[in-house]
């Protein structure tokens, strides 16, 4: 029951400091300029994505247990995804996707290239050569998220959208100063990679108690515990009106994801950490790759209406979704 307790403790301090980044994130962005579209592919997506990054490090470096920082960081990726049906059942009769704008389909579409690198250096395992303890897919995940980043902020400066997150660009934090946000924003920082660091050894408790293993443990319990600060973002943006920074957020943090996978090789000297991780991590990859796919074929339909609460491509990602979870726990 302890162990219970502590997963609830630092779930919960990381969903309050999460919700309180993203503001102060927010806080940034509308001081600096940023859109909303930059926003959510690159601010908010970094900013987001640091419990996975502090429980890859952890896992890494002091529990020793790659399965986690893996686990975490593809089961964090499909539950980002999930994320998008629930956007759509908040969209009612109209279809996210064709609420969404398209250049999202750019951040998508990098991020399938760089899970097809992952689910690669998956399937080869040791059979593929490193260079020295780090795997060939580590530089190109790593040179890969940078080239994403660099193209969005091209796009960005093409379209050039409305800058903030509130209605028509207009100003939500009159009163707050630009010192004041950093200095929130670094405080909630630190108070959530300090709670993320403790996930490794909780999930290796509840791998032991439960017999379920660190690769379920690691891409459910504690992918999902790390992407609440996604969820927190992700929701409170949509509700204000922000479609294309929720969106983005989502697809940000997964191309920010595999860039972490890349340092939490760079850190377990051991050898290259996707050869010694187990093979159920394709799992998620694979599962990845196609709720990715539906949600850029959905974006590029763009049905301008759907029948039920669910439109037919973030329906295909909830049963992509239920199907992950049901394999990883049979074949645990």
């Amino acid at each position: 029951m302890i162990i219970w307790l502590e997963f609830v403790l630092v779930t919960g301090l990381i969903l309050y400091s999460g919700s309180r980044l993203s503001r102060y994130g927010d806080m940034i962005a509308e001081k600096t300029g940023l859109s909303r579209l930059w926003l959510g592919m690159v601010l908010m997506a970094a900013v987001t994505s640091l419990p996975e990054l502090a429980t890859g490090l952890s896992s890494v470096i002091v529990a020793g247990l790659p399965d986690v920082a893996a686990g975490d960081i593809l089961g964090s990726c499909v539950f980002n995804l999930f994320l998008l049906s629930i956007l759509d059942v908040m969209s009612k009769k109209t279809p996210l996707a064709s609420r969404a704008h398209q250049g999202n389909v750019l951040m998508a579409g990098m991020s399938l290239l760089l899970l097809g690198a992952v689910g690669a250096g998956l399937f080869a395992g040791d059979r593929l050569p490193g260079l020295g303890w780090i795997g060939l897919y580590t530089p190109f995940l790593l040179f890969g998220y940078l080239s994403a980043m660099r193209l969005a902020f091209r796009y960005e400066k093409r379209i050039a959208p409305a800058t903030g997150l509130g209605e028509n660009g207009t100003s939500l934090y009159h009163a707050v100063t630009l010192k004041r946000a950093v200095v929130g924003y670094a405080v909630n920082a630190a108070m959530v990679v300090g709670a993320a660091i403790f996930l490794p050894r909780i999930a290796e408790g509840i791998a032991e108690m439960t017999g379920l293993g660190t690769t379920f443990v690691g891409t459910i319990f504690v992918a999902m515990s790390t992407s609440l600060p996604e969820l927190v973002v992700t929701l409170a943006s949509f509700r204000l009106g922000a479609i294309d920074t929720a969106v983005g957020n989502l697809f940000g943090s997964n191309l920010f994801n595999m860039a972490i996978l890349a340092v939490d090789d760079l850190f377990y000297v051991k050898s290259p950490i996707l050869a010694a991780v187990e093979k159920q991590h394709l799992i998620a990859v694979m599962s990845a790759v196609a709720m990715t796919g539906l949600a850029v074929a959905g974006f590029i339909y763009r049905s301008p209406k759907k029948r039920y609460r669910l439109s037919w491509d973030t329906m295909g990602i909830s049963l992509v979704f239920v199907v992950n979870i049901v394999l990883l726990y049979f074949l645990r």
